[in-house]
C-alpha cells in the first residue's frame, strides 16, 4: 500500500499539471484571439486525440514495465512543454493574437500532445493496481484514483484561470516545466515490484488492435459493457455541450463559476466513498444501480428553471461518476490477465471518449434547430408550456430531460440482457476469463 499511495501522489502531480496547462491554454488562447471557432477546435480536436490515442497509449504500456512507461510519459511531457515555452518566448506577441498564426498552433500543439501524452499514466496506474492490490481491495483502489482524478480536475480549474490572469503565460509554462521535473524526480524513488517480461505474444511491434479485439471477444458480455459505457458517454457530451450555456440562463458568469467549483467536489466525495465502502460483491450490478440514479436525476433536474434543483442533480450526479469508472476498472483488473491491460485499457478509453466528440459537433445543431425551437415558438409552448416554461433555456431543459429518459431505458433493457449476465457469472469465477497463453493463440489467428 505504501508503493500505491506513493504512485498515486505522484499520478495526481502528473495530471493536476496536464489538466492545469489544458485548461490555462484554453483560456489563454480564447483571451488572445477572441475566437469561439479557435478554442471549439481546439476542444474537438482534444477529444479526438483522446480517443484515438488510447490504442497506441495501451499498447506502450504492456510493452515496457509500468515505472517506465511512465517515465516515457514524463520526459515526453517534459520535452514538449519546454518546447511551448521555447516557442512563447521566441514569439512576438502580436503573432498570439491572430487565430492562423503558425506559432501560435506550434505552441497549442505542443501543449495539446504534452497533456495527451500524460494519458500513458491512466492507463498505467490502472494496471498498477493489479500489481500493487488484491483483488479484494481493488474497488477501494480505484475509488482513491477516482478521488485523484477529481482533486486534479477541482485544482485545476480554479488555478488555471487564476495563474493566466495574474502571472500570465510565461510563469505558467514555466511551472508546468517545473512541475513536470519534480514529478519525474519523484518517480525516479518509487519502485513498483512487476516482472522483467510485461508483454508477450506476436504483435510487440504494433498496436495490436485486431488482436485487442480478439481479447475482449474473450470474456463473455465484455463487449457490452465497454459499448454500454460508450452509449453513456455520448449522452453524456450532451451535458457536456450545453450544460455552461443553461446554467448561465440561470445565474451570473460569477456565481456560475463558483458554483460549478463546489460542485466538482462531487468526484471527489464519490471516490473517497468507494474507496472507504468499496463496490460490494457484484460491482456490475453496483454499475446498473448508478446509471438508473442518474439518469433519473437528469430527468427531473431541469424540470423547474431553479439553480437550487439543478446543483442538488449535477452534484449527486458528479458523485456517481467515479462510481461507474472504479466499477469498469475493476471488472477489467479481475477478468482480462495482467499482460493485456494496458492494451484492453487503452481499448476501452478510445472507443468509449470517441462518443464525447461525436455528440458535442451533434448536439448544438440538434438543440438550436429542434429543441429550442419547439419551446419557444412551437408546439411545446401549448403542450406543456405552461408547466414547464417556454423560452430558449427550456428549450435546453426539455433536451436535458429527453436525454435522461433515453439513458434510463437504455439502461433497464442492458440491465435484462444475456451481456450482463454472462459477465455476472465470469465475474464471480475466481481466476481470469482465460490465461496469457489463450490470448496469444487467439490474437495470433
Amino acid at each position: 500500500m505504501k508503493t500505491f499511495y506513493a504512485v498515486l501522489i505522484n499520478s495526481l502531480a502528473a495530471s493536476l499539471t496536464n489538466t492545469f496547462v489544458w485548461f490555462a491554454v484554453t483560456f489563454w488562447v480564447y483571451l488572445e484571439t477572441k475566437s469561439v471557432i479557435a478554442t471549439s477546435v481546439m476542444a474537438g480536436i482534444y477529444f479526438a486525440t483522446v480517443a484515438l490515442s488510447g490504442f497506441f497509449l495501451g499498447s506502450i504500456v504492456d510493452r515496457y514495465k509500468k515505472k517506465t512507461s511512465m517515465t516515457i510519459s514524463g520526459v515526453a511531457t517534459l520535452v514538449l512543454y519546454t518546447i511551448a515555452l521555447i516557442v512563447y518566448l521566441a514569439t512576438p506577441n502580436a503573432d498570439f493574437k491572430d487565430s492562423s498564426s503558425t506559432s501560435l498552433w506550434l505552441l497549442i500543439t505542443c501543449c495539446l500532445f504534452g497533456a495527451i501524452t500524460g494519458n500513458i499514466r491512466s492507463i498505467a496506474l490502472a494496471t498498477v493496481v493489479t500489481i500493487l492490490i488484491e483483488e479484494e481491495g481493488r474497488d477501494k483502489a480505484n475509488g482513491l484514483v477516482g478521488t485523484v482524478n477529481g482533486v486534479s480536475f477541482l485544482v485545476a480549474s480554479i488555478f488555471s484561470g487564476l495563474v493566466i490572469g495574474f502571472m500570465g503565460m510565461t510563469w505558467m509554462l514555466t511551472l508546468a516545466v517545473g512541475l513536470t521535473v519534480l514529478v519525474l524526480l519523484h518517480l525516479f524513488t518509487i519502485h513498483i515490484p512487476e516482472k522483467e517480461i510485461v508483454q508477450t505474444g506476436t504483435h510487440l511491434e504494433n498496436i495490436d488492435i485486431k488482436g485487442t479485439i480478439a481479447v475482449v471477444g474473450l470474456v463473455p458480455g465484455l463487449f457490452g459493457l465497454i459499448f454500454f459505457n460508450t452509449f453513456n458517454n455520448f449522452l453524456g457530451g450532451v451535458f457536456m455541450s450545453l450544460m455552461d450555456a443553461y446554467g448561465l440562463s440561470l445565474v451570473s458568469v460569477q456565481v456560475w463559476g463558483l458554483l460549478w467549483g463546489i460542485l466538482s467536489l462531487g468526484f471527489i466525495v464519490g471516490g473517497l466513498v468507494v474507496a472507504k465502502k468499496g463496490l460490494g460483491k457484484k460491482p456490475l450490478r453496483t454499475l446498473f444501480v448508478s446509471n438508473i440514479i442518474m439518469w433519473t436525476i437528469c430527468i427531473f433536474f431541469t424540470i423547474q428553471a431553479s439553480i437550487v434543483l439543478l446543483g442538488i442533480g449535477m452534484f449527486i450526479y458528479l458523485c456517481l461518476i467515479p462510481v461507474v469508472e472504479a466499477t469498469e476498472q475493476t471488472i477489467l483488473q479481475k477478468v482480462i490477465p495482467h499482460e493485456r491491460q494496458g492494451r484492453v485499457f487503452g481499448f476501452a478509453q478510445s472507443i468509449e471518449q470517441a462518443a464525447s466528440p461525436i455528440t458535442a459537433f451533434m448536439i448544438g445543431p440538434i438543440a438550436k434547430f429542434i429543441f429550442i425551437p419547439f419551446m419557444t415558438t412551437g408546439a411545446g409552448v401549448q403542450l406543456i408550456g405552461s408547466w414547464f416554461g417556454t423560452g430558449t433555456a427550456r428549450g435546453l431543459a426539455l433536451l436535458f430531460t429527453v436525454t435522461g429518459v433515453i439513458g434510463l431505458i437504455v439502461t433497464l433493457i442492458a440491465m435484462k440482457s444475456n451481456a450482463y449476465k454472462q459477465l455476472s457469472t465470469i465475474y464471480k469465477q475466481p481466476e481470469p476469463a482465460f490465461t496469457e497463453a489463450d490470448a496469444i493463440q487467439v490474437a495470433g489467428n
